[in-house]
């Protein structure tokens, strides 16, 4: 058998040529990211400013420079993949954010967030989807089908979770940041459940049955993913109480806390469930149990490992979302009409700001109507900003995109070309616009910081009462407890009390002696204890 040698030699030479082109990609991009650390730090103190922000724009002068030095071919490095954004970039933001939350407001405030996050993006993915069918209808932008105008309500319901932690203060404004943030994540998992619906429903003949079965798809995922996300937190902890990896390395308790977290995510994944609910409560758990049967050592390596991890994907979508906005592919398709580009961009931004209003203010005053003390009410200054830092779309809604108007994220389609740049368009100007005016109009509607800490709390602050993990409540120092309702309407009105105090005996009396916790305190060589096994104090 004779061997070409010629051909063999030109295929290891395009290989090469190849494999040296990644890694001049790889290399500008750390660049780059390096870069948006470096100005990100420099601007620290600004009022306008953030990270996300500064590695967009970076992001889109790199592409431009790219677009010119390339005579107007390419303008990106990296092309755009919802796998990569989904499988690899978006688990250790959403872990990093259920790890260090503030557990305490996210549970007190969790109806309310459910609320918003799943009654209120199904509120805003009806009127989008109305919208667009009633406007784009009547505009020439070619041939969309009824499964596509209901994929933009739900591309467009999704908030970006990852710019929420930019433009929020989780200590200055920590009702809000729970509140946005929580309903971030439950509305990111409530839309992509909307999105795949819409892909797997027959919507040829929409009627009641099939409405049902959305719900009940919804309910079904929501269910599961949360529970998957707790059983993985829980094995987590089990194993590293049982086992004592720290006396031995604790490189090994780190590596299995970030194993056990990216596992419970894949296996959403797997199972078609919600992964970023999964993930986002695995990292609560793990945070409330987990966390405290490793060591010391560990625990100050874990906090920051996790928050680096986060940081960096975080820099890395606003950077490849940047870059790739202005892929000369996509915008050729319409640039003999970019009228009409600009046109349908403001109208979805336009549905954009009337779907969040529709359901932020209504279901505001209905959360303050069960709220009988004036303290635990969402003032309307309050419920602005919450509508406005929720306006802003991200790197999900971009993949969303991708997924229904691309294959392999190119197109050829006209129409799908203009949903495309119209869904960029809105990405960048809701991100950049909203998210610097947003710190700007916290300070001018809520001044006092501290003064909004008091007022949003759900329970007097006095110096008598402390708070307990997880579902907090107080309990003075002579162990009283609220009493028992006695009726419903007390139960309305104080359910985090009692709510709060059975969690509490519960997790002490069954939880913390199998999964540890709080006061845990792992065996670690040559430390003075009378036995080599974990202590509790």
């Amino acid at each position: 058998m004779g061997v070409d040698v010629g051909t063999l030699l030109s295929k290891m030479n395009l290989l090469t040529t190849s494999d040296h082109g990644s890694v001049v990609s790889i290399n500008l991009f750390v660049a780059l990211i390096c870069a948006c650390i470096i100005i990100g730090h420099l601007l620290e103190e600004s009022r306008w400013m953030n990270e996300s922000i500064t590695a967009l724009m970076i992001g889109i002068c790199t592409g431009v420079v790219i677009l010119l030095t390339s005579g107007g071919t390419s303008s990106h490095i990296l092309v755009f993949s919802e796998d990569l954004f989904f499988i690899y970039l978006l688990p250790p933001i959403i872990f990093n954010a259920g790890f260090q939350v503030k557990k305490k407001q996210f549970f007190r405030n969790i109806s309310t967030i459910m609320l918003f996050g799943a009654l209120g993006t199904l509120i805003s993915f009806i009127i989008i989807s109305l919208g667009a069918i009633g406007i784009f209808k009547k505009m020439n932008i070619g041939s969309l089908e009824i499964g596509d105008y209901l994929a933009i309500g739900a591309i467009f319901s999704a908030t970006d979770s990852v710019c929420t932690l930019q433009v929020l203060n989780q200590d200055e404004t920590p009702l809000l940041y729970s509140l946005v943030f929580g309903e971030g994540v439950v509305n990111d998992a409530t839309s992509i459940v909307l999105f795949n619906a819409v892909q797997n429903f027959d919507l040829s003949n929409i009627n009641t049955l099939v409405v049902l079965q959305l719900f009940g798809n919804f309910l079904y995922l929501f269910i599961l993913s949360t529970l998957l996300g707790v059983v993985a937190g829980l094995l987590s902890a089990y194993i590293i109480k049982k086992l004592y990896f720290g006396r031995h390395s604790t490189d090994r308790e780190i590596a299995i806390m970030i194993c056990m977290a990216y596992l419970s995510y894949m296996l959403s994944e797997l199972f078609s469930l919600s992964a970023i609910l999964t993930v986002f409560f695995s990292g609560i758990v793990m945070s409330h149990y987990t966390w405290h049967n490793v060591t010391e050592s560990s625990r100050v390596t874990t906090k920051h490992a996790f928050a680096t991890l986060s940081f960096i994907a975080e820099i890395f979508i606003f950077l490849y979302v940047g870059m790739d906005a202005l892929d000369i592919e996509k915008w050729k398709f319409v640039s003999d009409s970019p009228g009409t580009s600009v046109e349908v961009s403001s109208i979805l931004l336009g549905l954009v700001l009337v779907g969040r209003a529709a359901f932020v203010f209504p279901l505001s005053f209905l959360s303050n109507l069960i709220k009988k003390s004036r303290g635990e009410k969402i003032g309307f200054r309050q419920q602005f900003i919450i509508w406005w830092a929720g306006l802003m779309r991200g790197a999900v809604s971009m993949a969303l995109a991708y997924n229904q108007f691309t294959r392999s994220g190119y197109t050829q389609l006209r129409e799908n070309a203009i949903m495309i740049t119209s869904t960029i368009t809105v990405v960048l100007f809701s991100t950049v616009v909203f998210g610097l005016i947003t710190k700007p109009l916290i300070r001018i509607l809520l001044p006092s910081p501290k003064h909004l800490s008091r007022m949003v709390s759900s329970e007097p602050v006095t110096p008598k009462s402390f708070t307990v993990p997880l579902l907090d409540s107080e309990v003075d120092l002579d162990g009283h407890v609220p009493p028992r309702p006695n009726s419903l309407r007390m139960l309305l009105t104080t359910p985090s009390h009692t709510i709060h105090y059975y969690w509490r005996k519960f997790d002490d009396a069954f939880m913390r002696p199998v999964f540890g916790g709080r006061g845990f305190v792992p065996y670690v060589p040559g430390s003075p204890t009378e036995q080599n096994e974990p202590q509790w104090q």
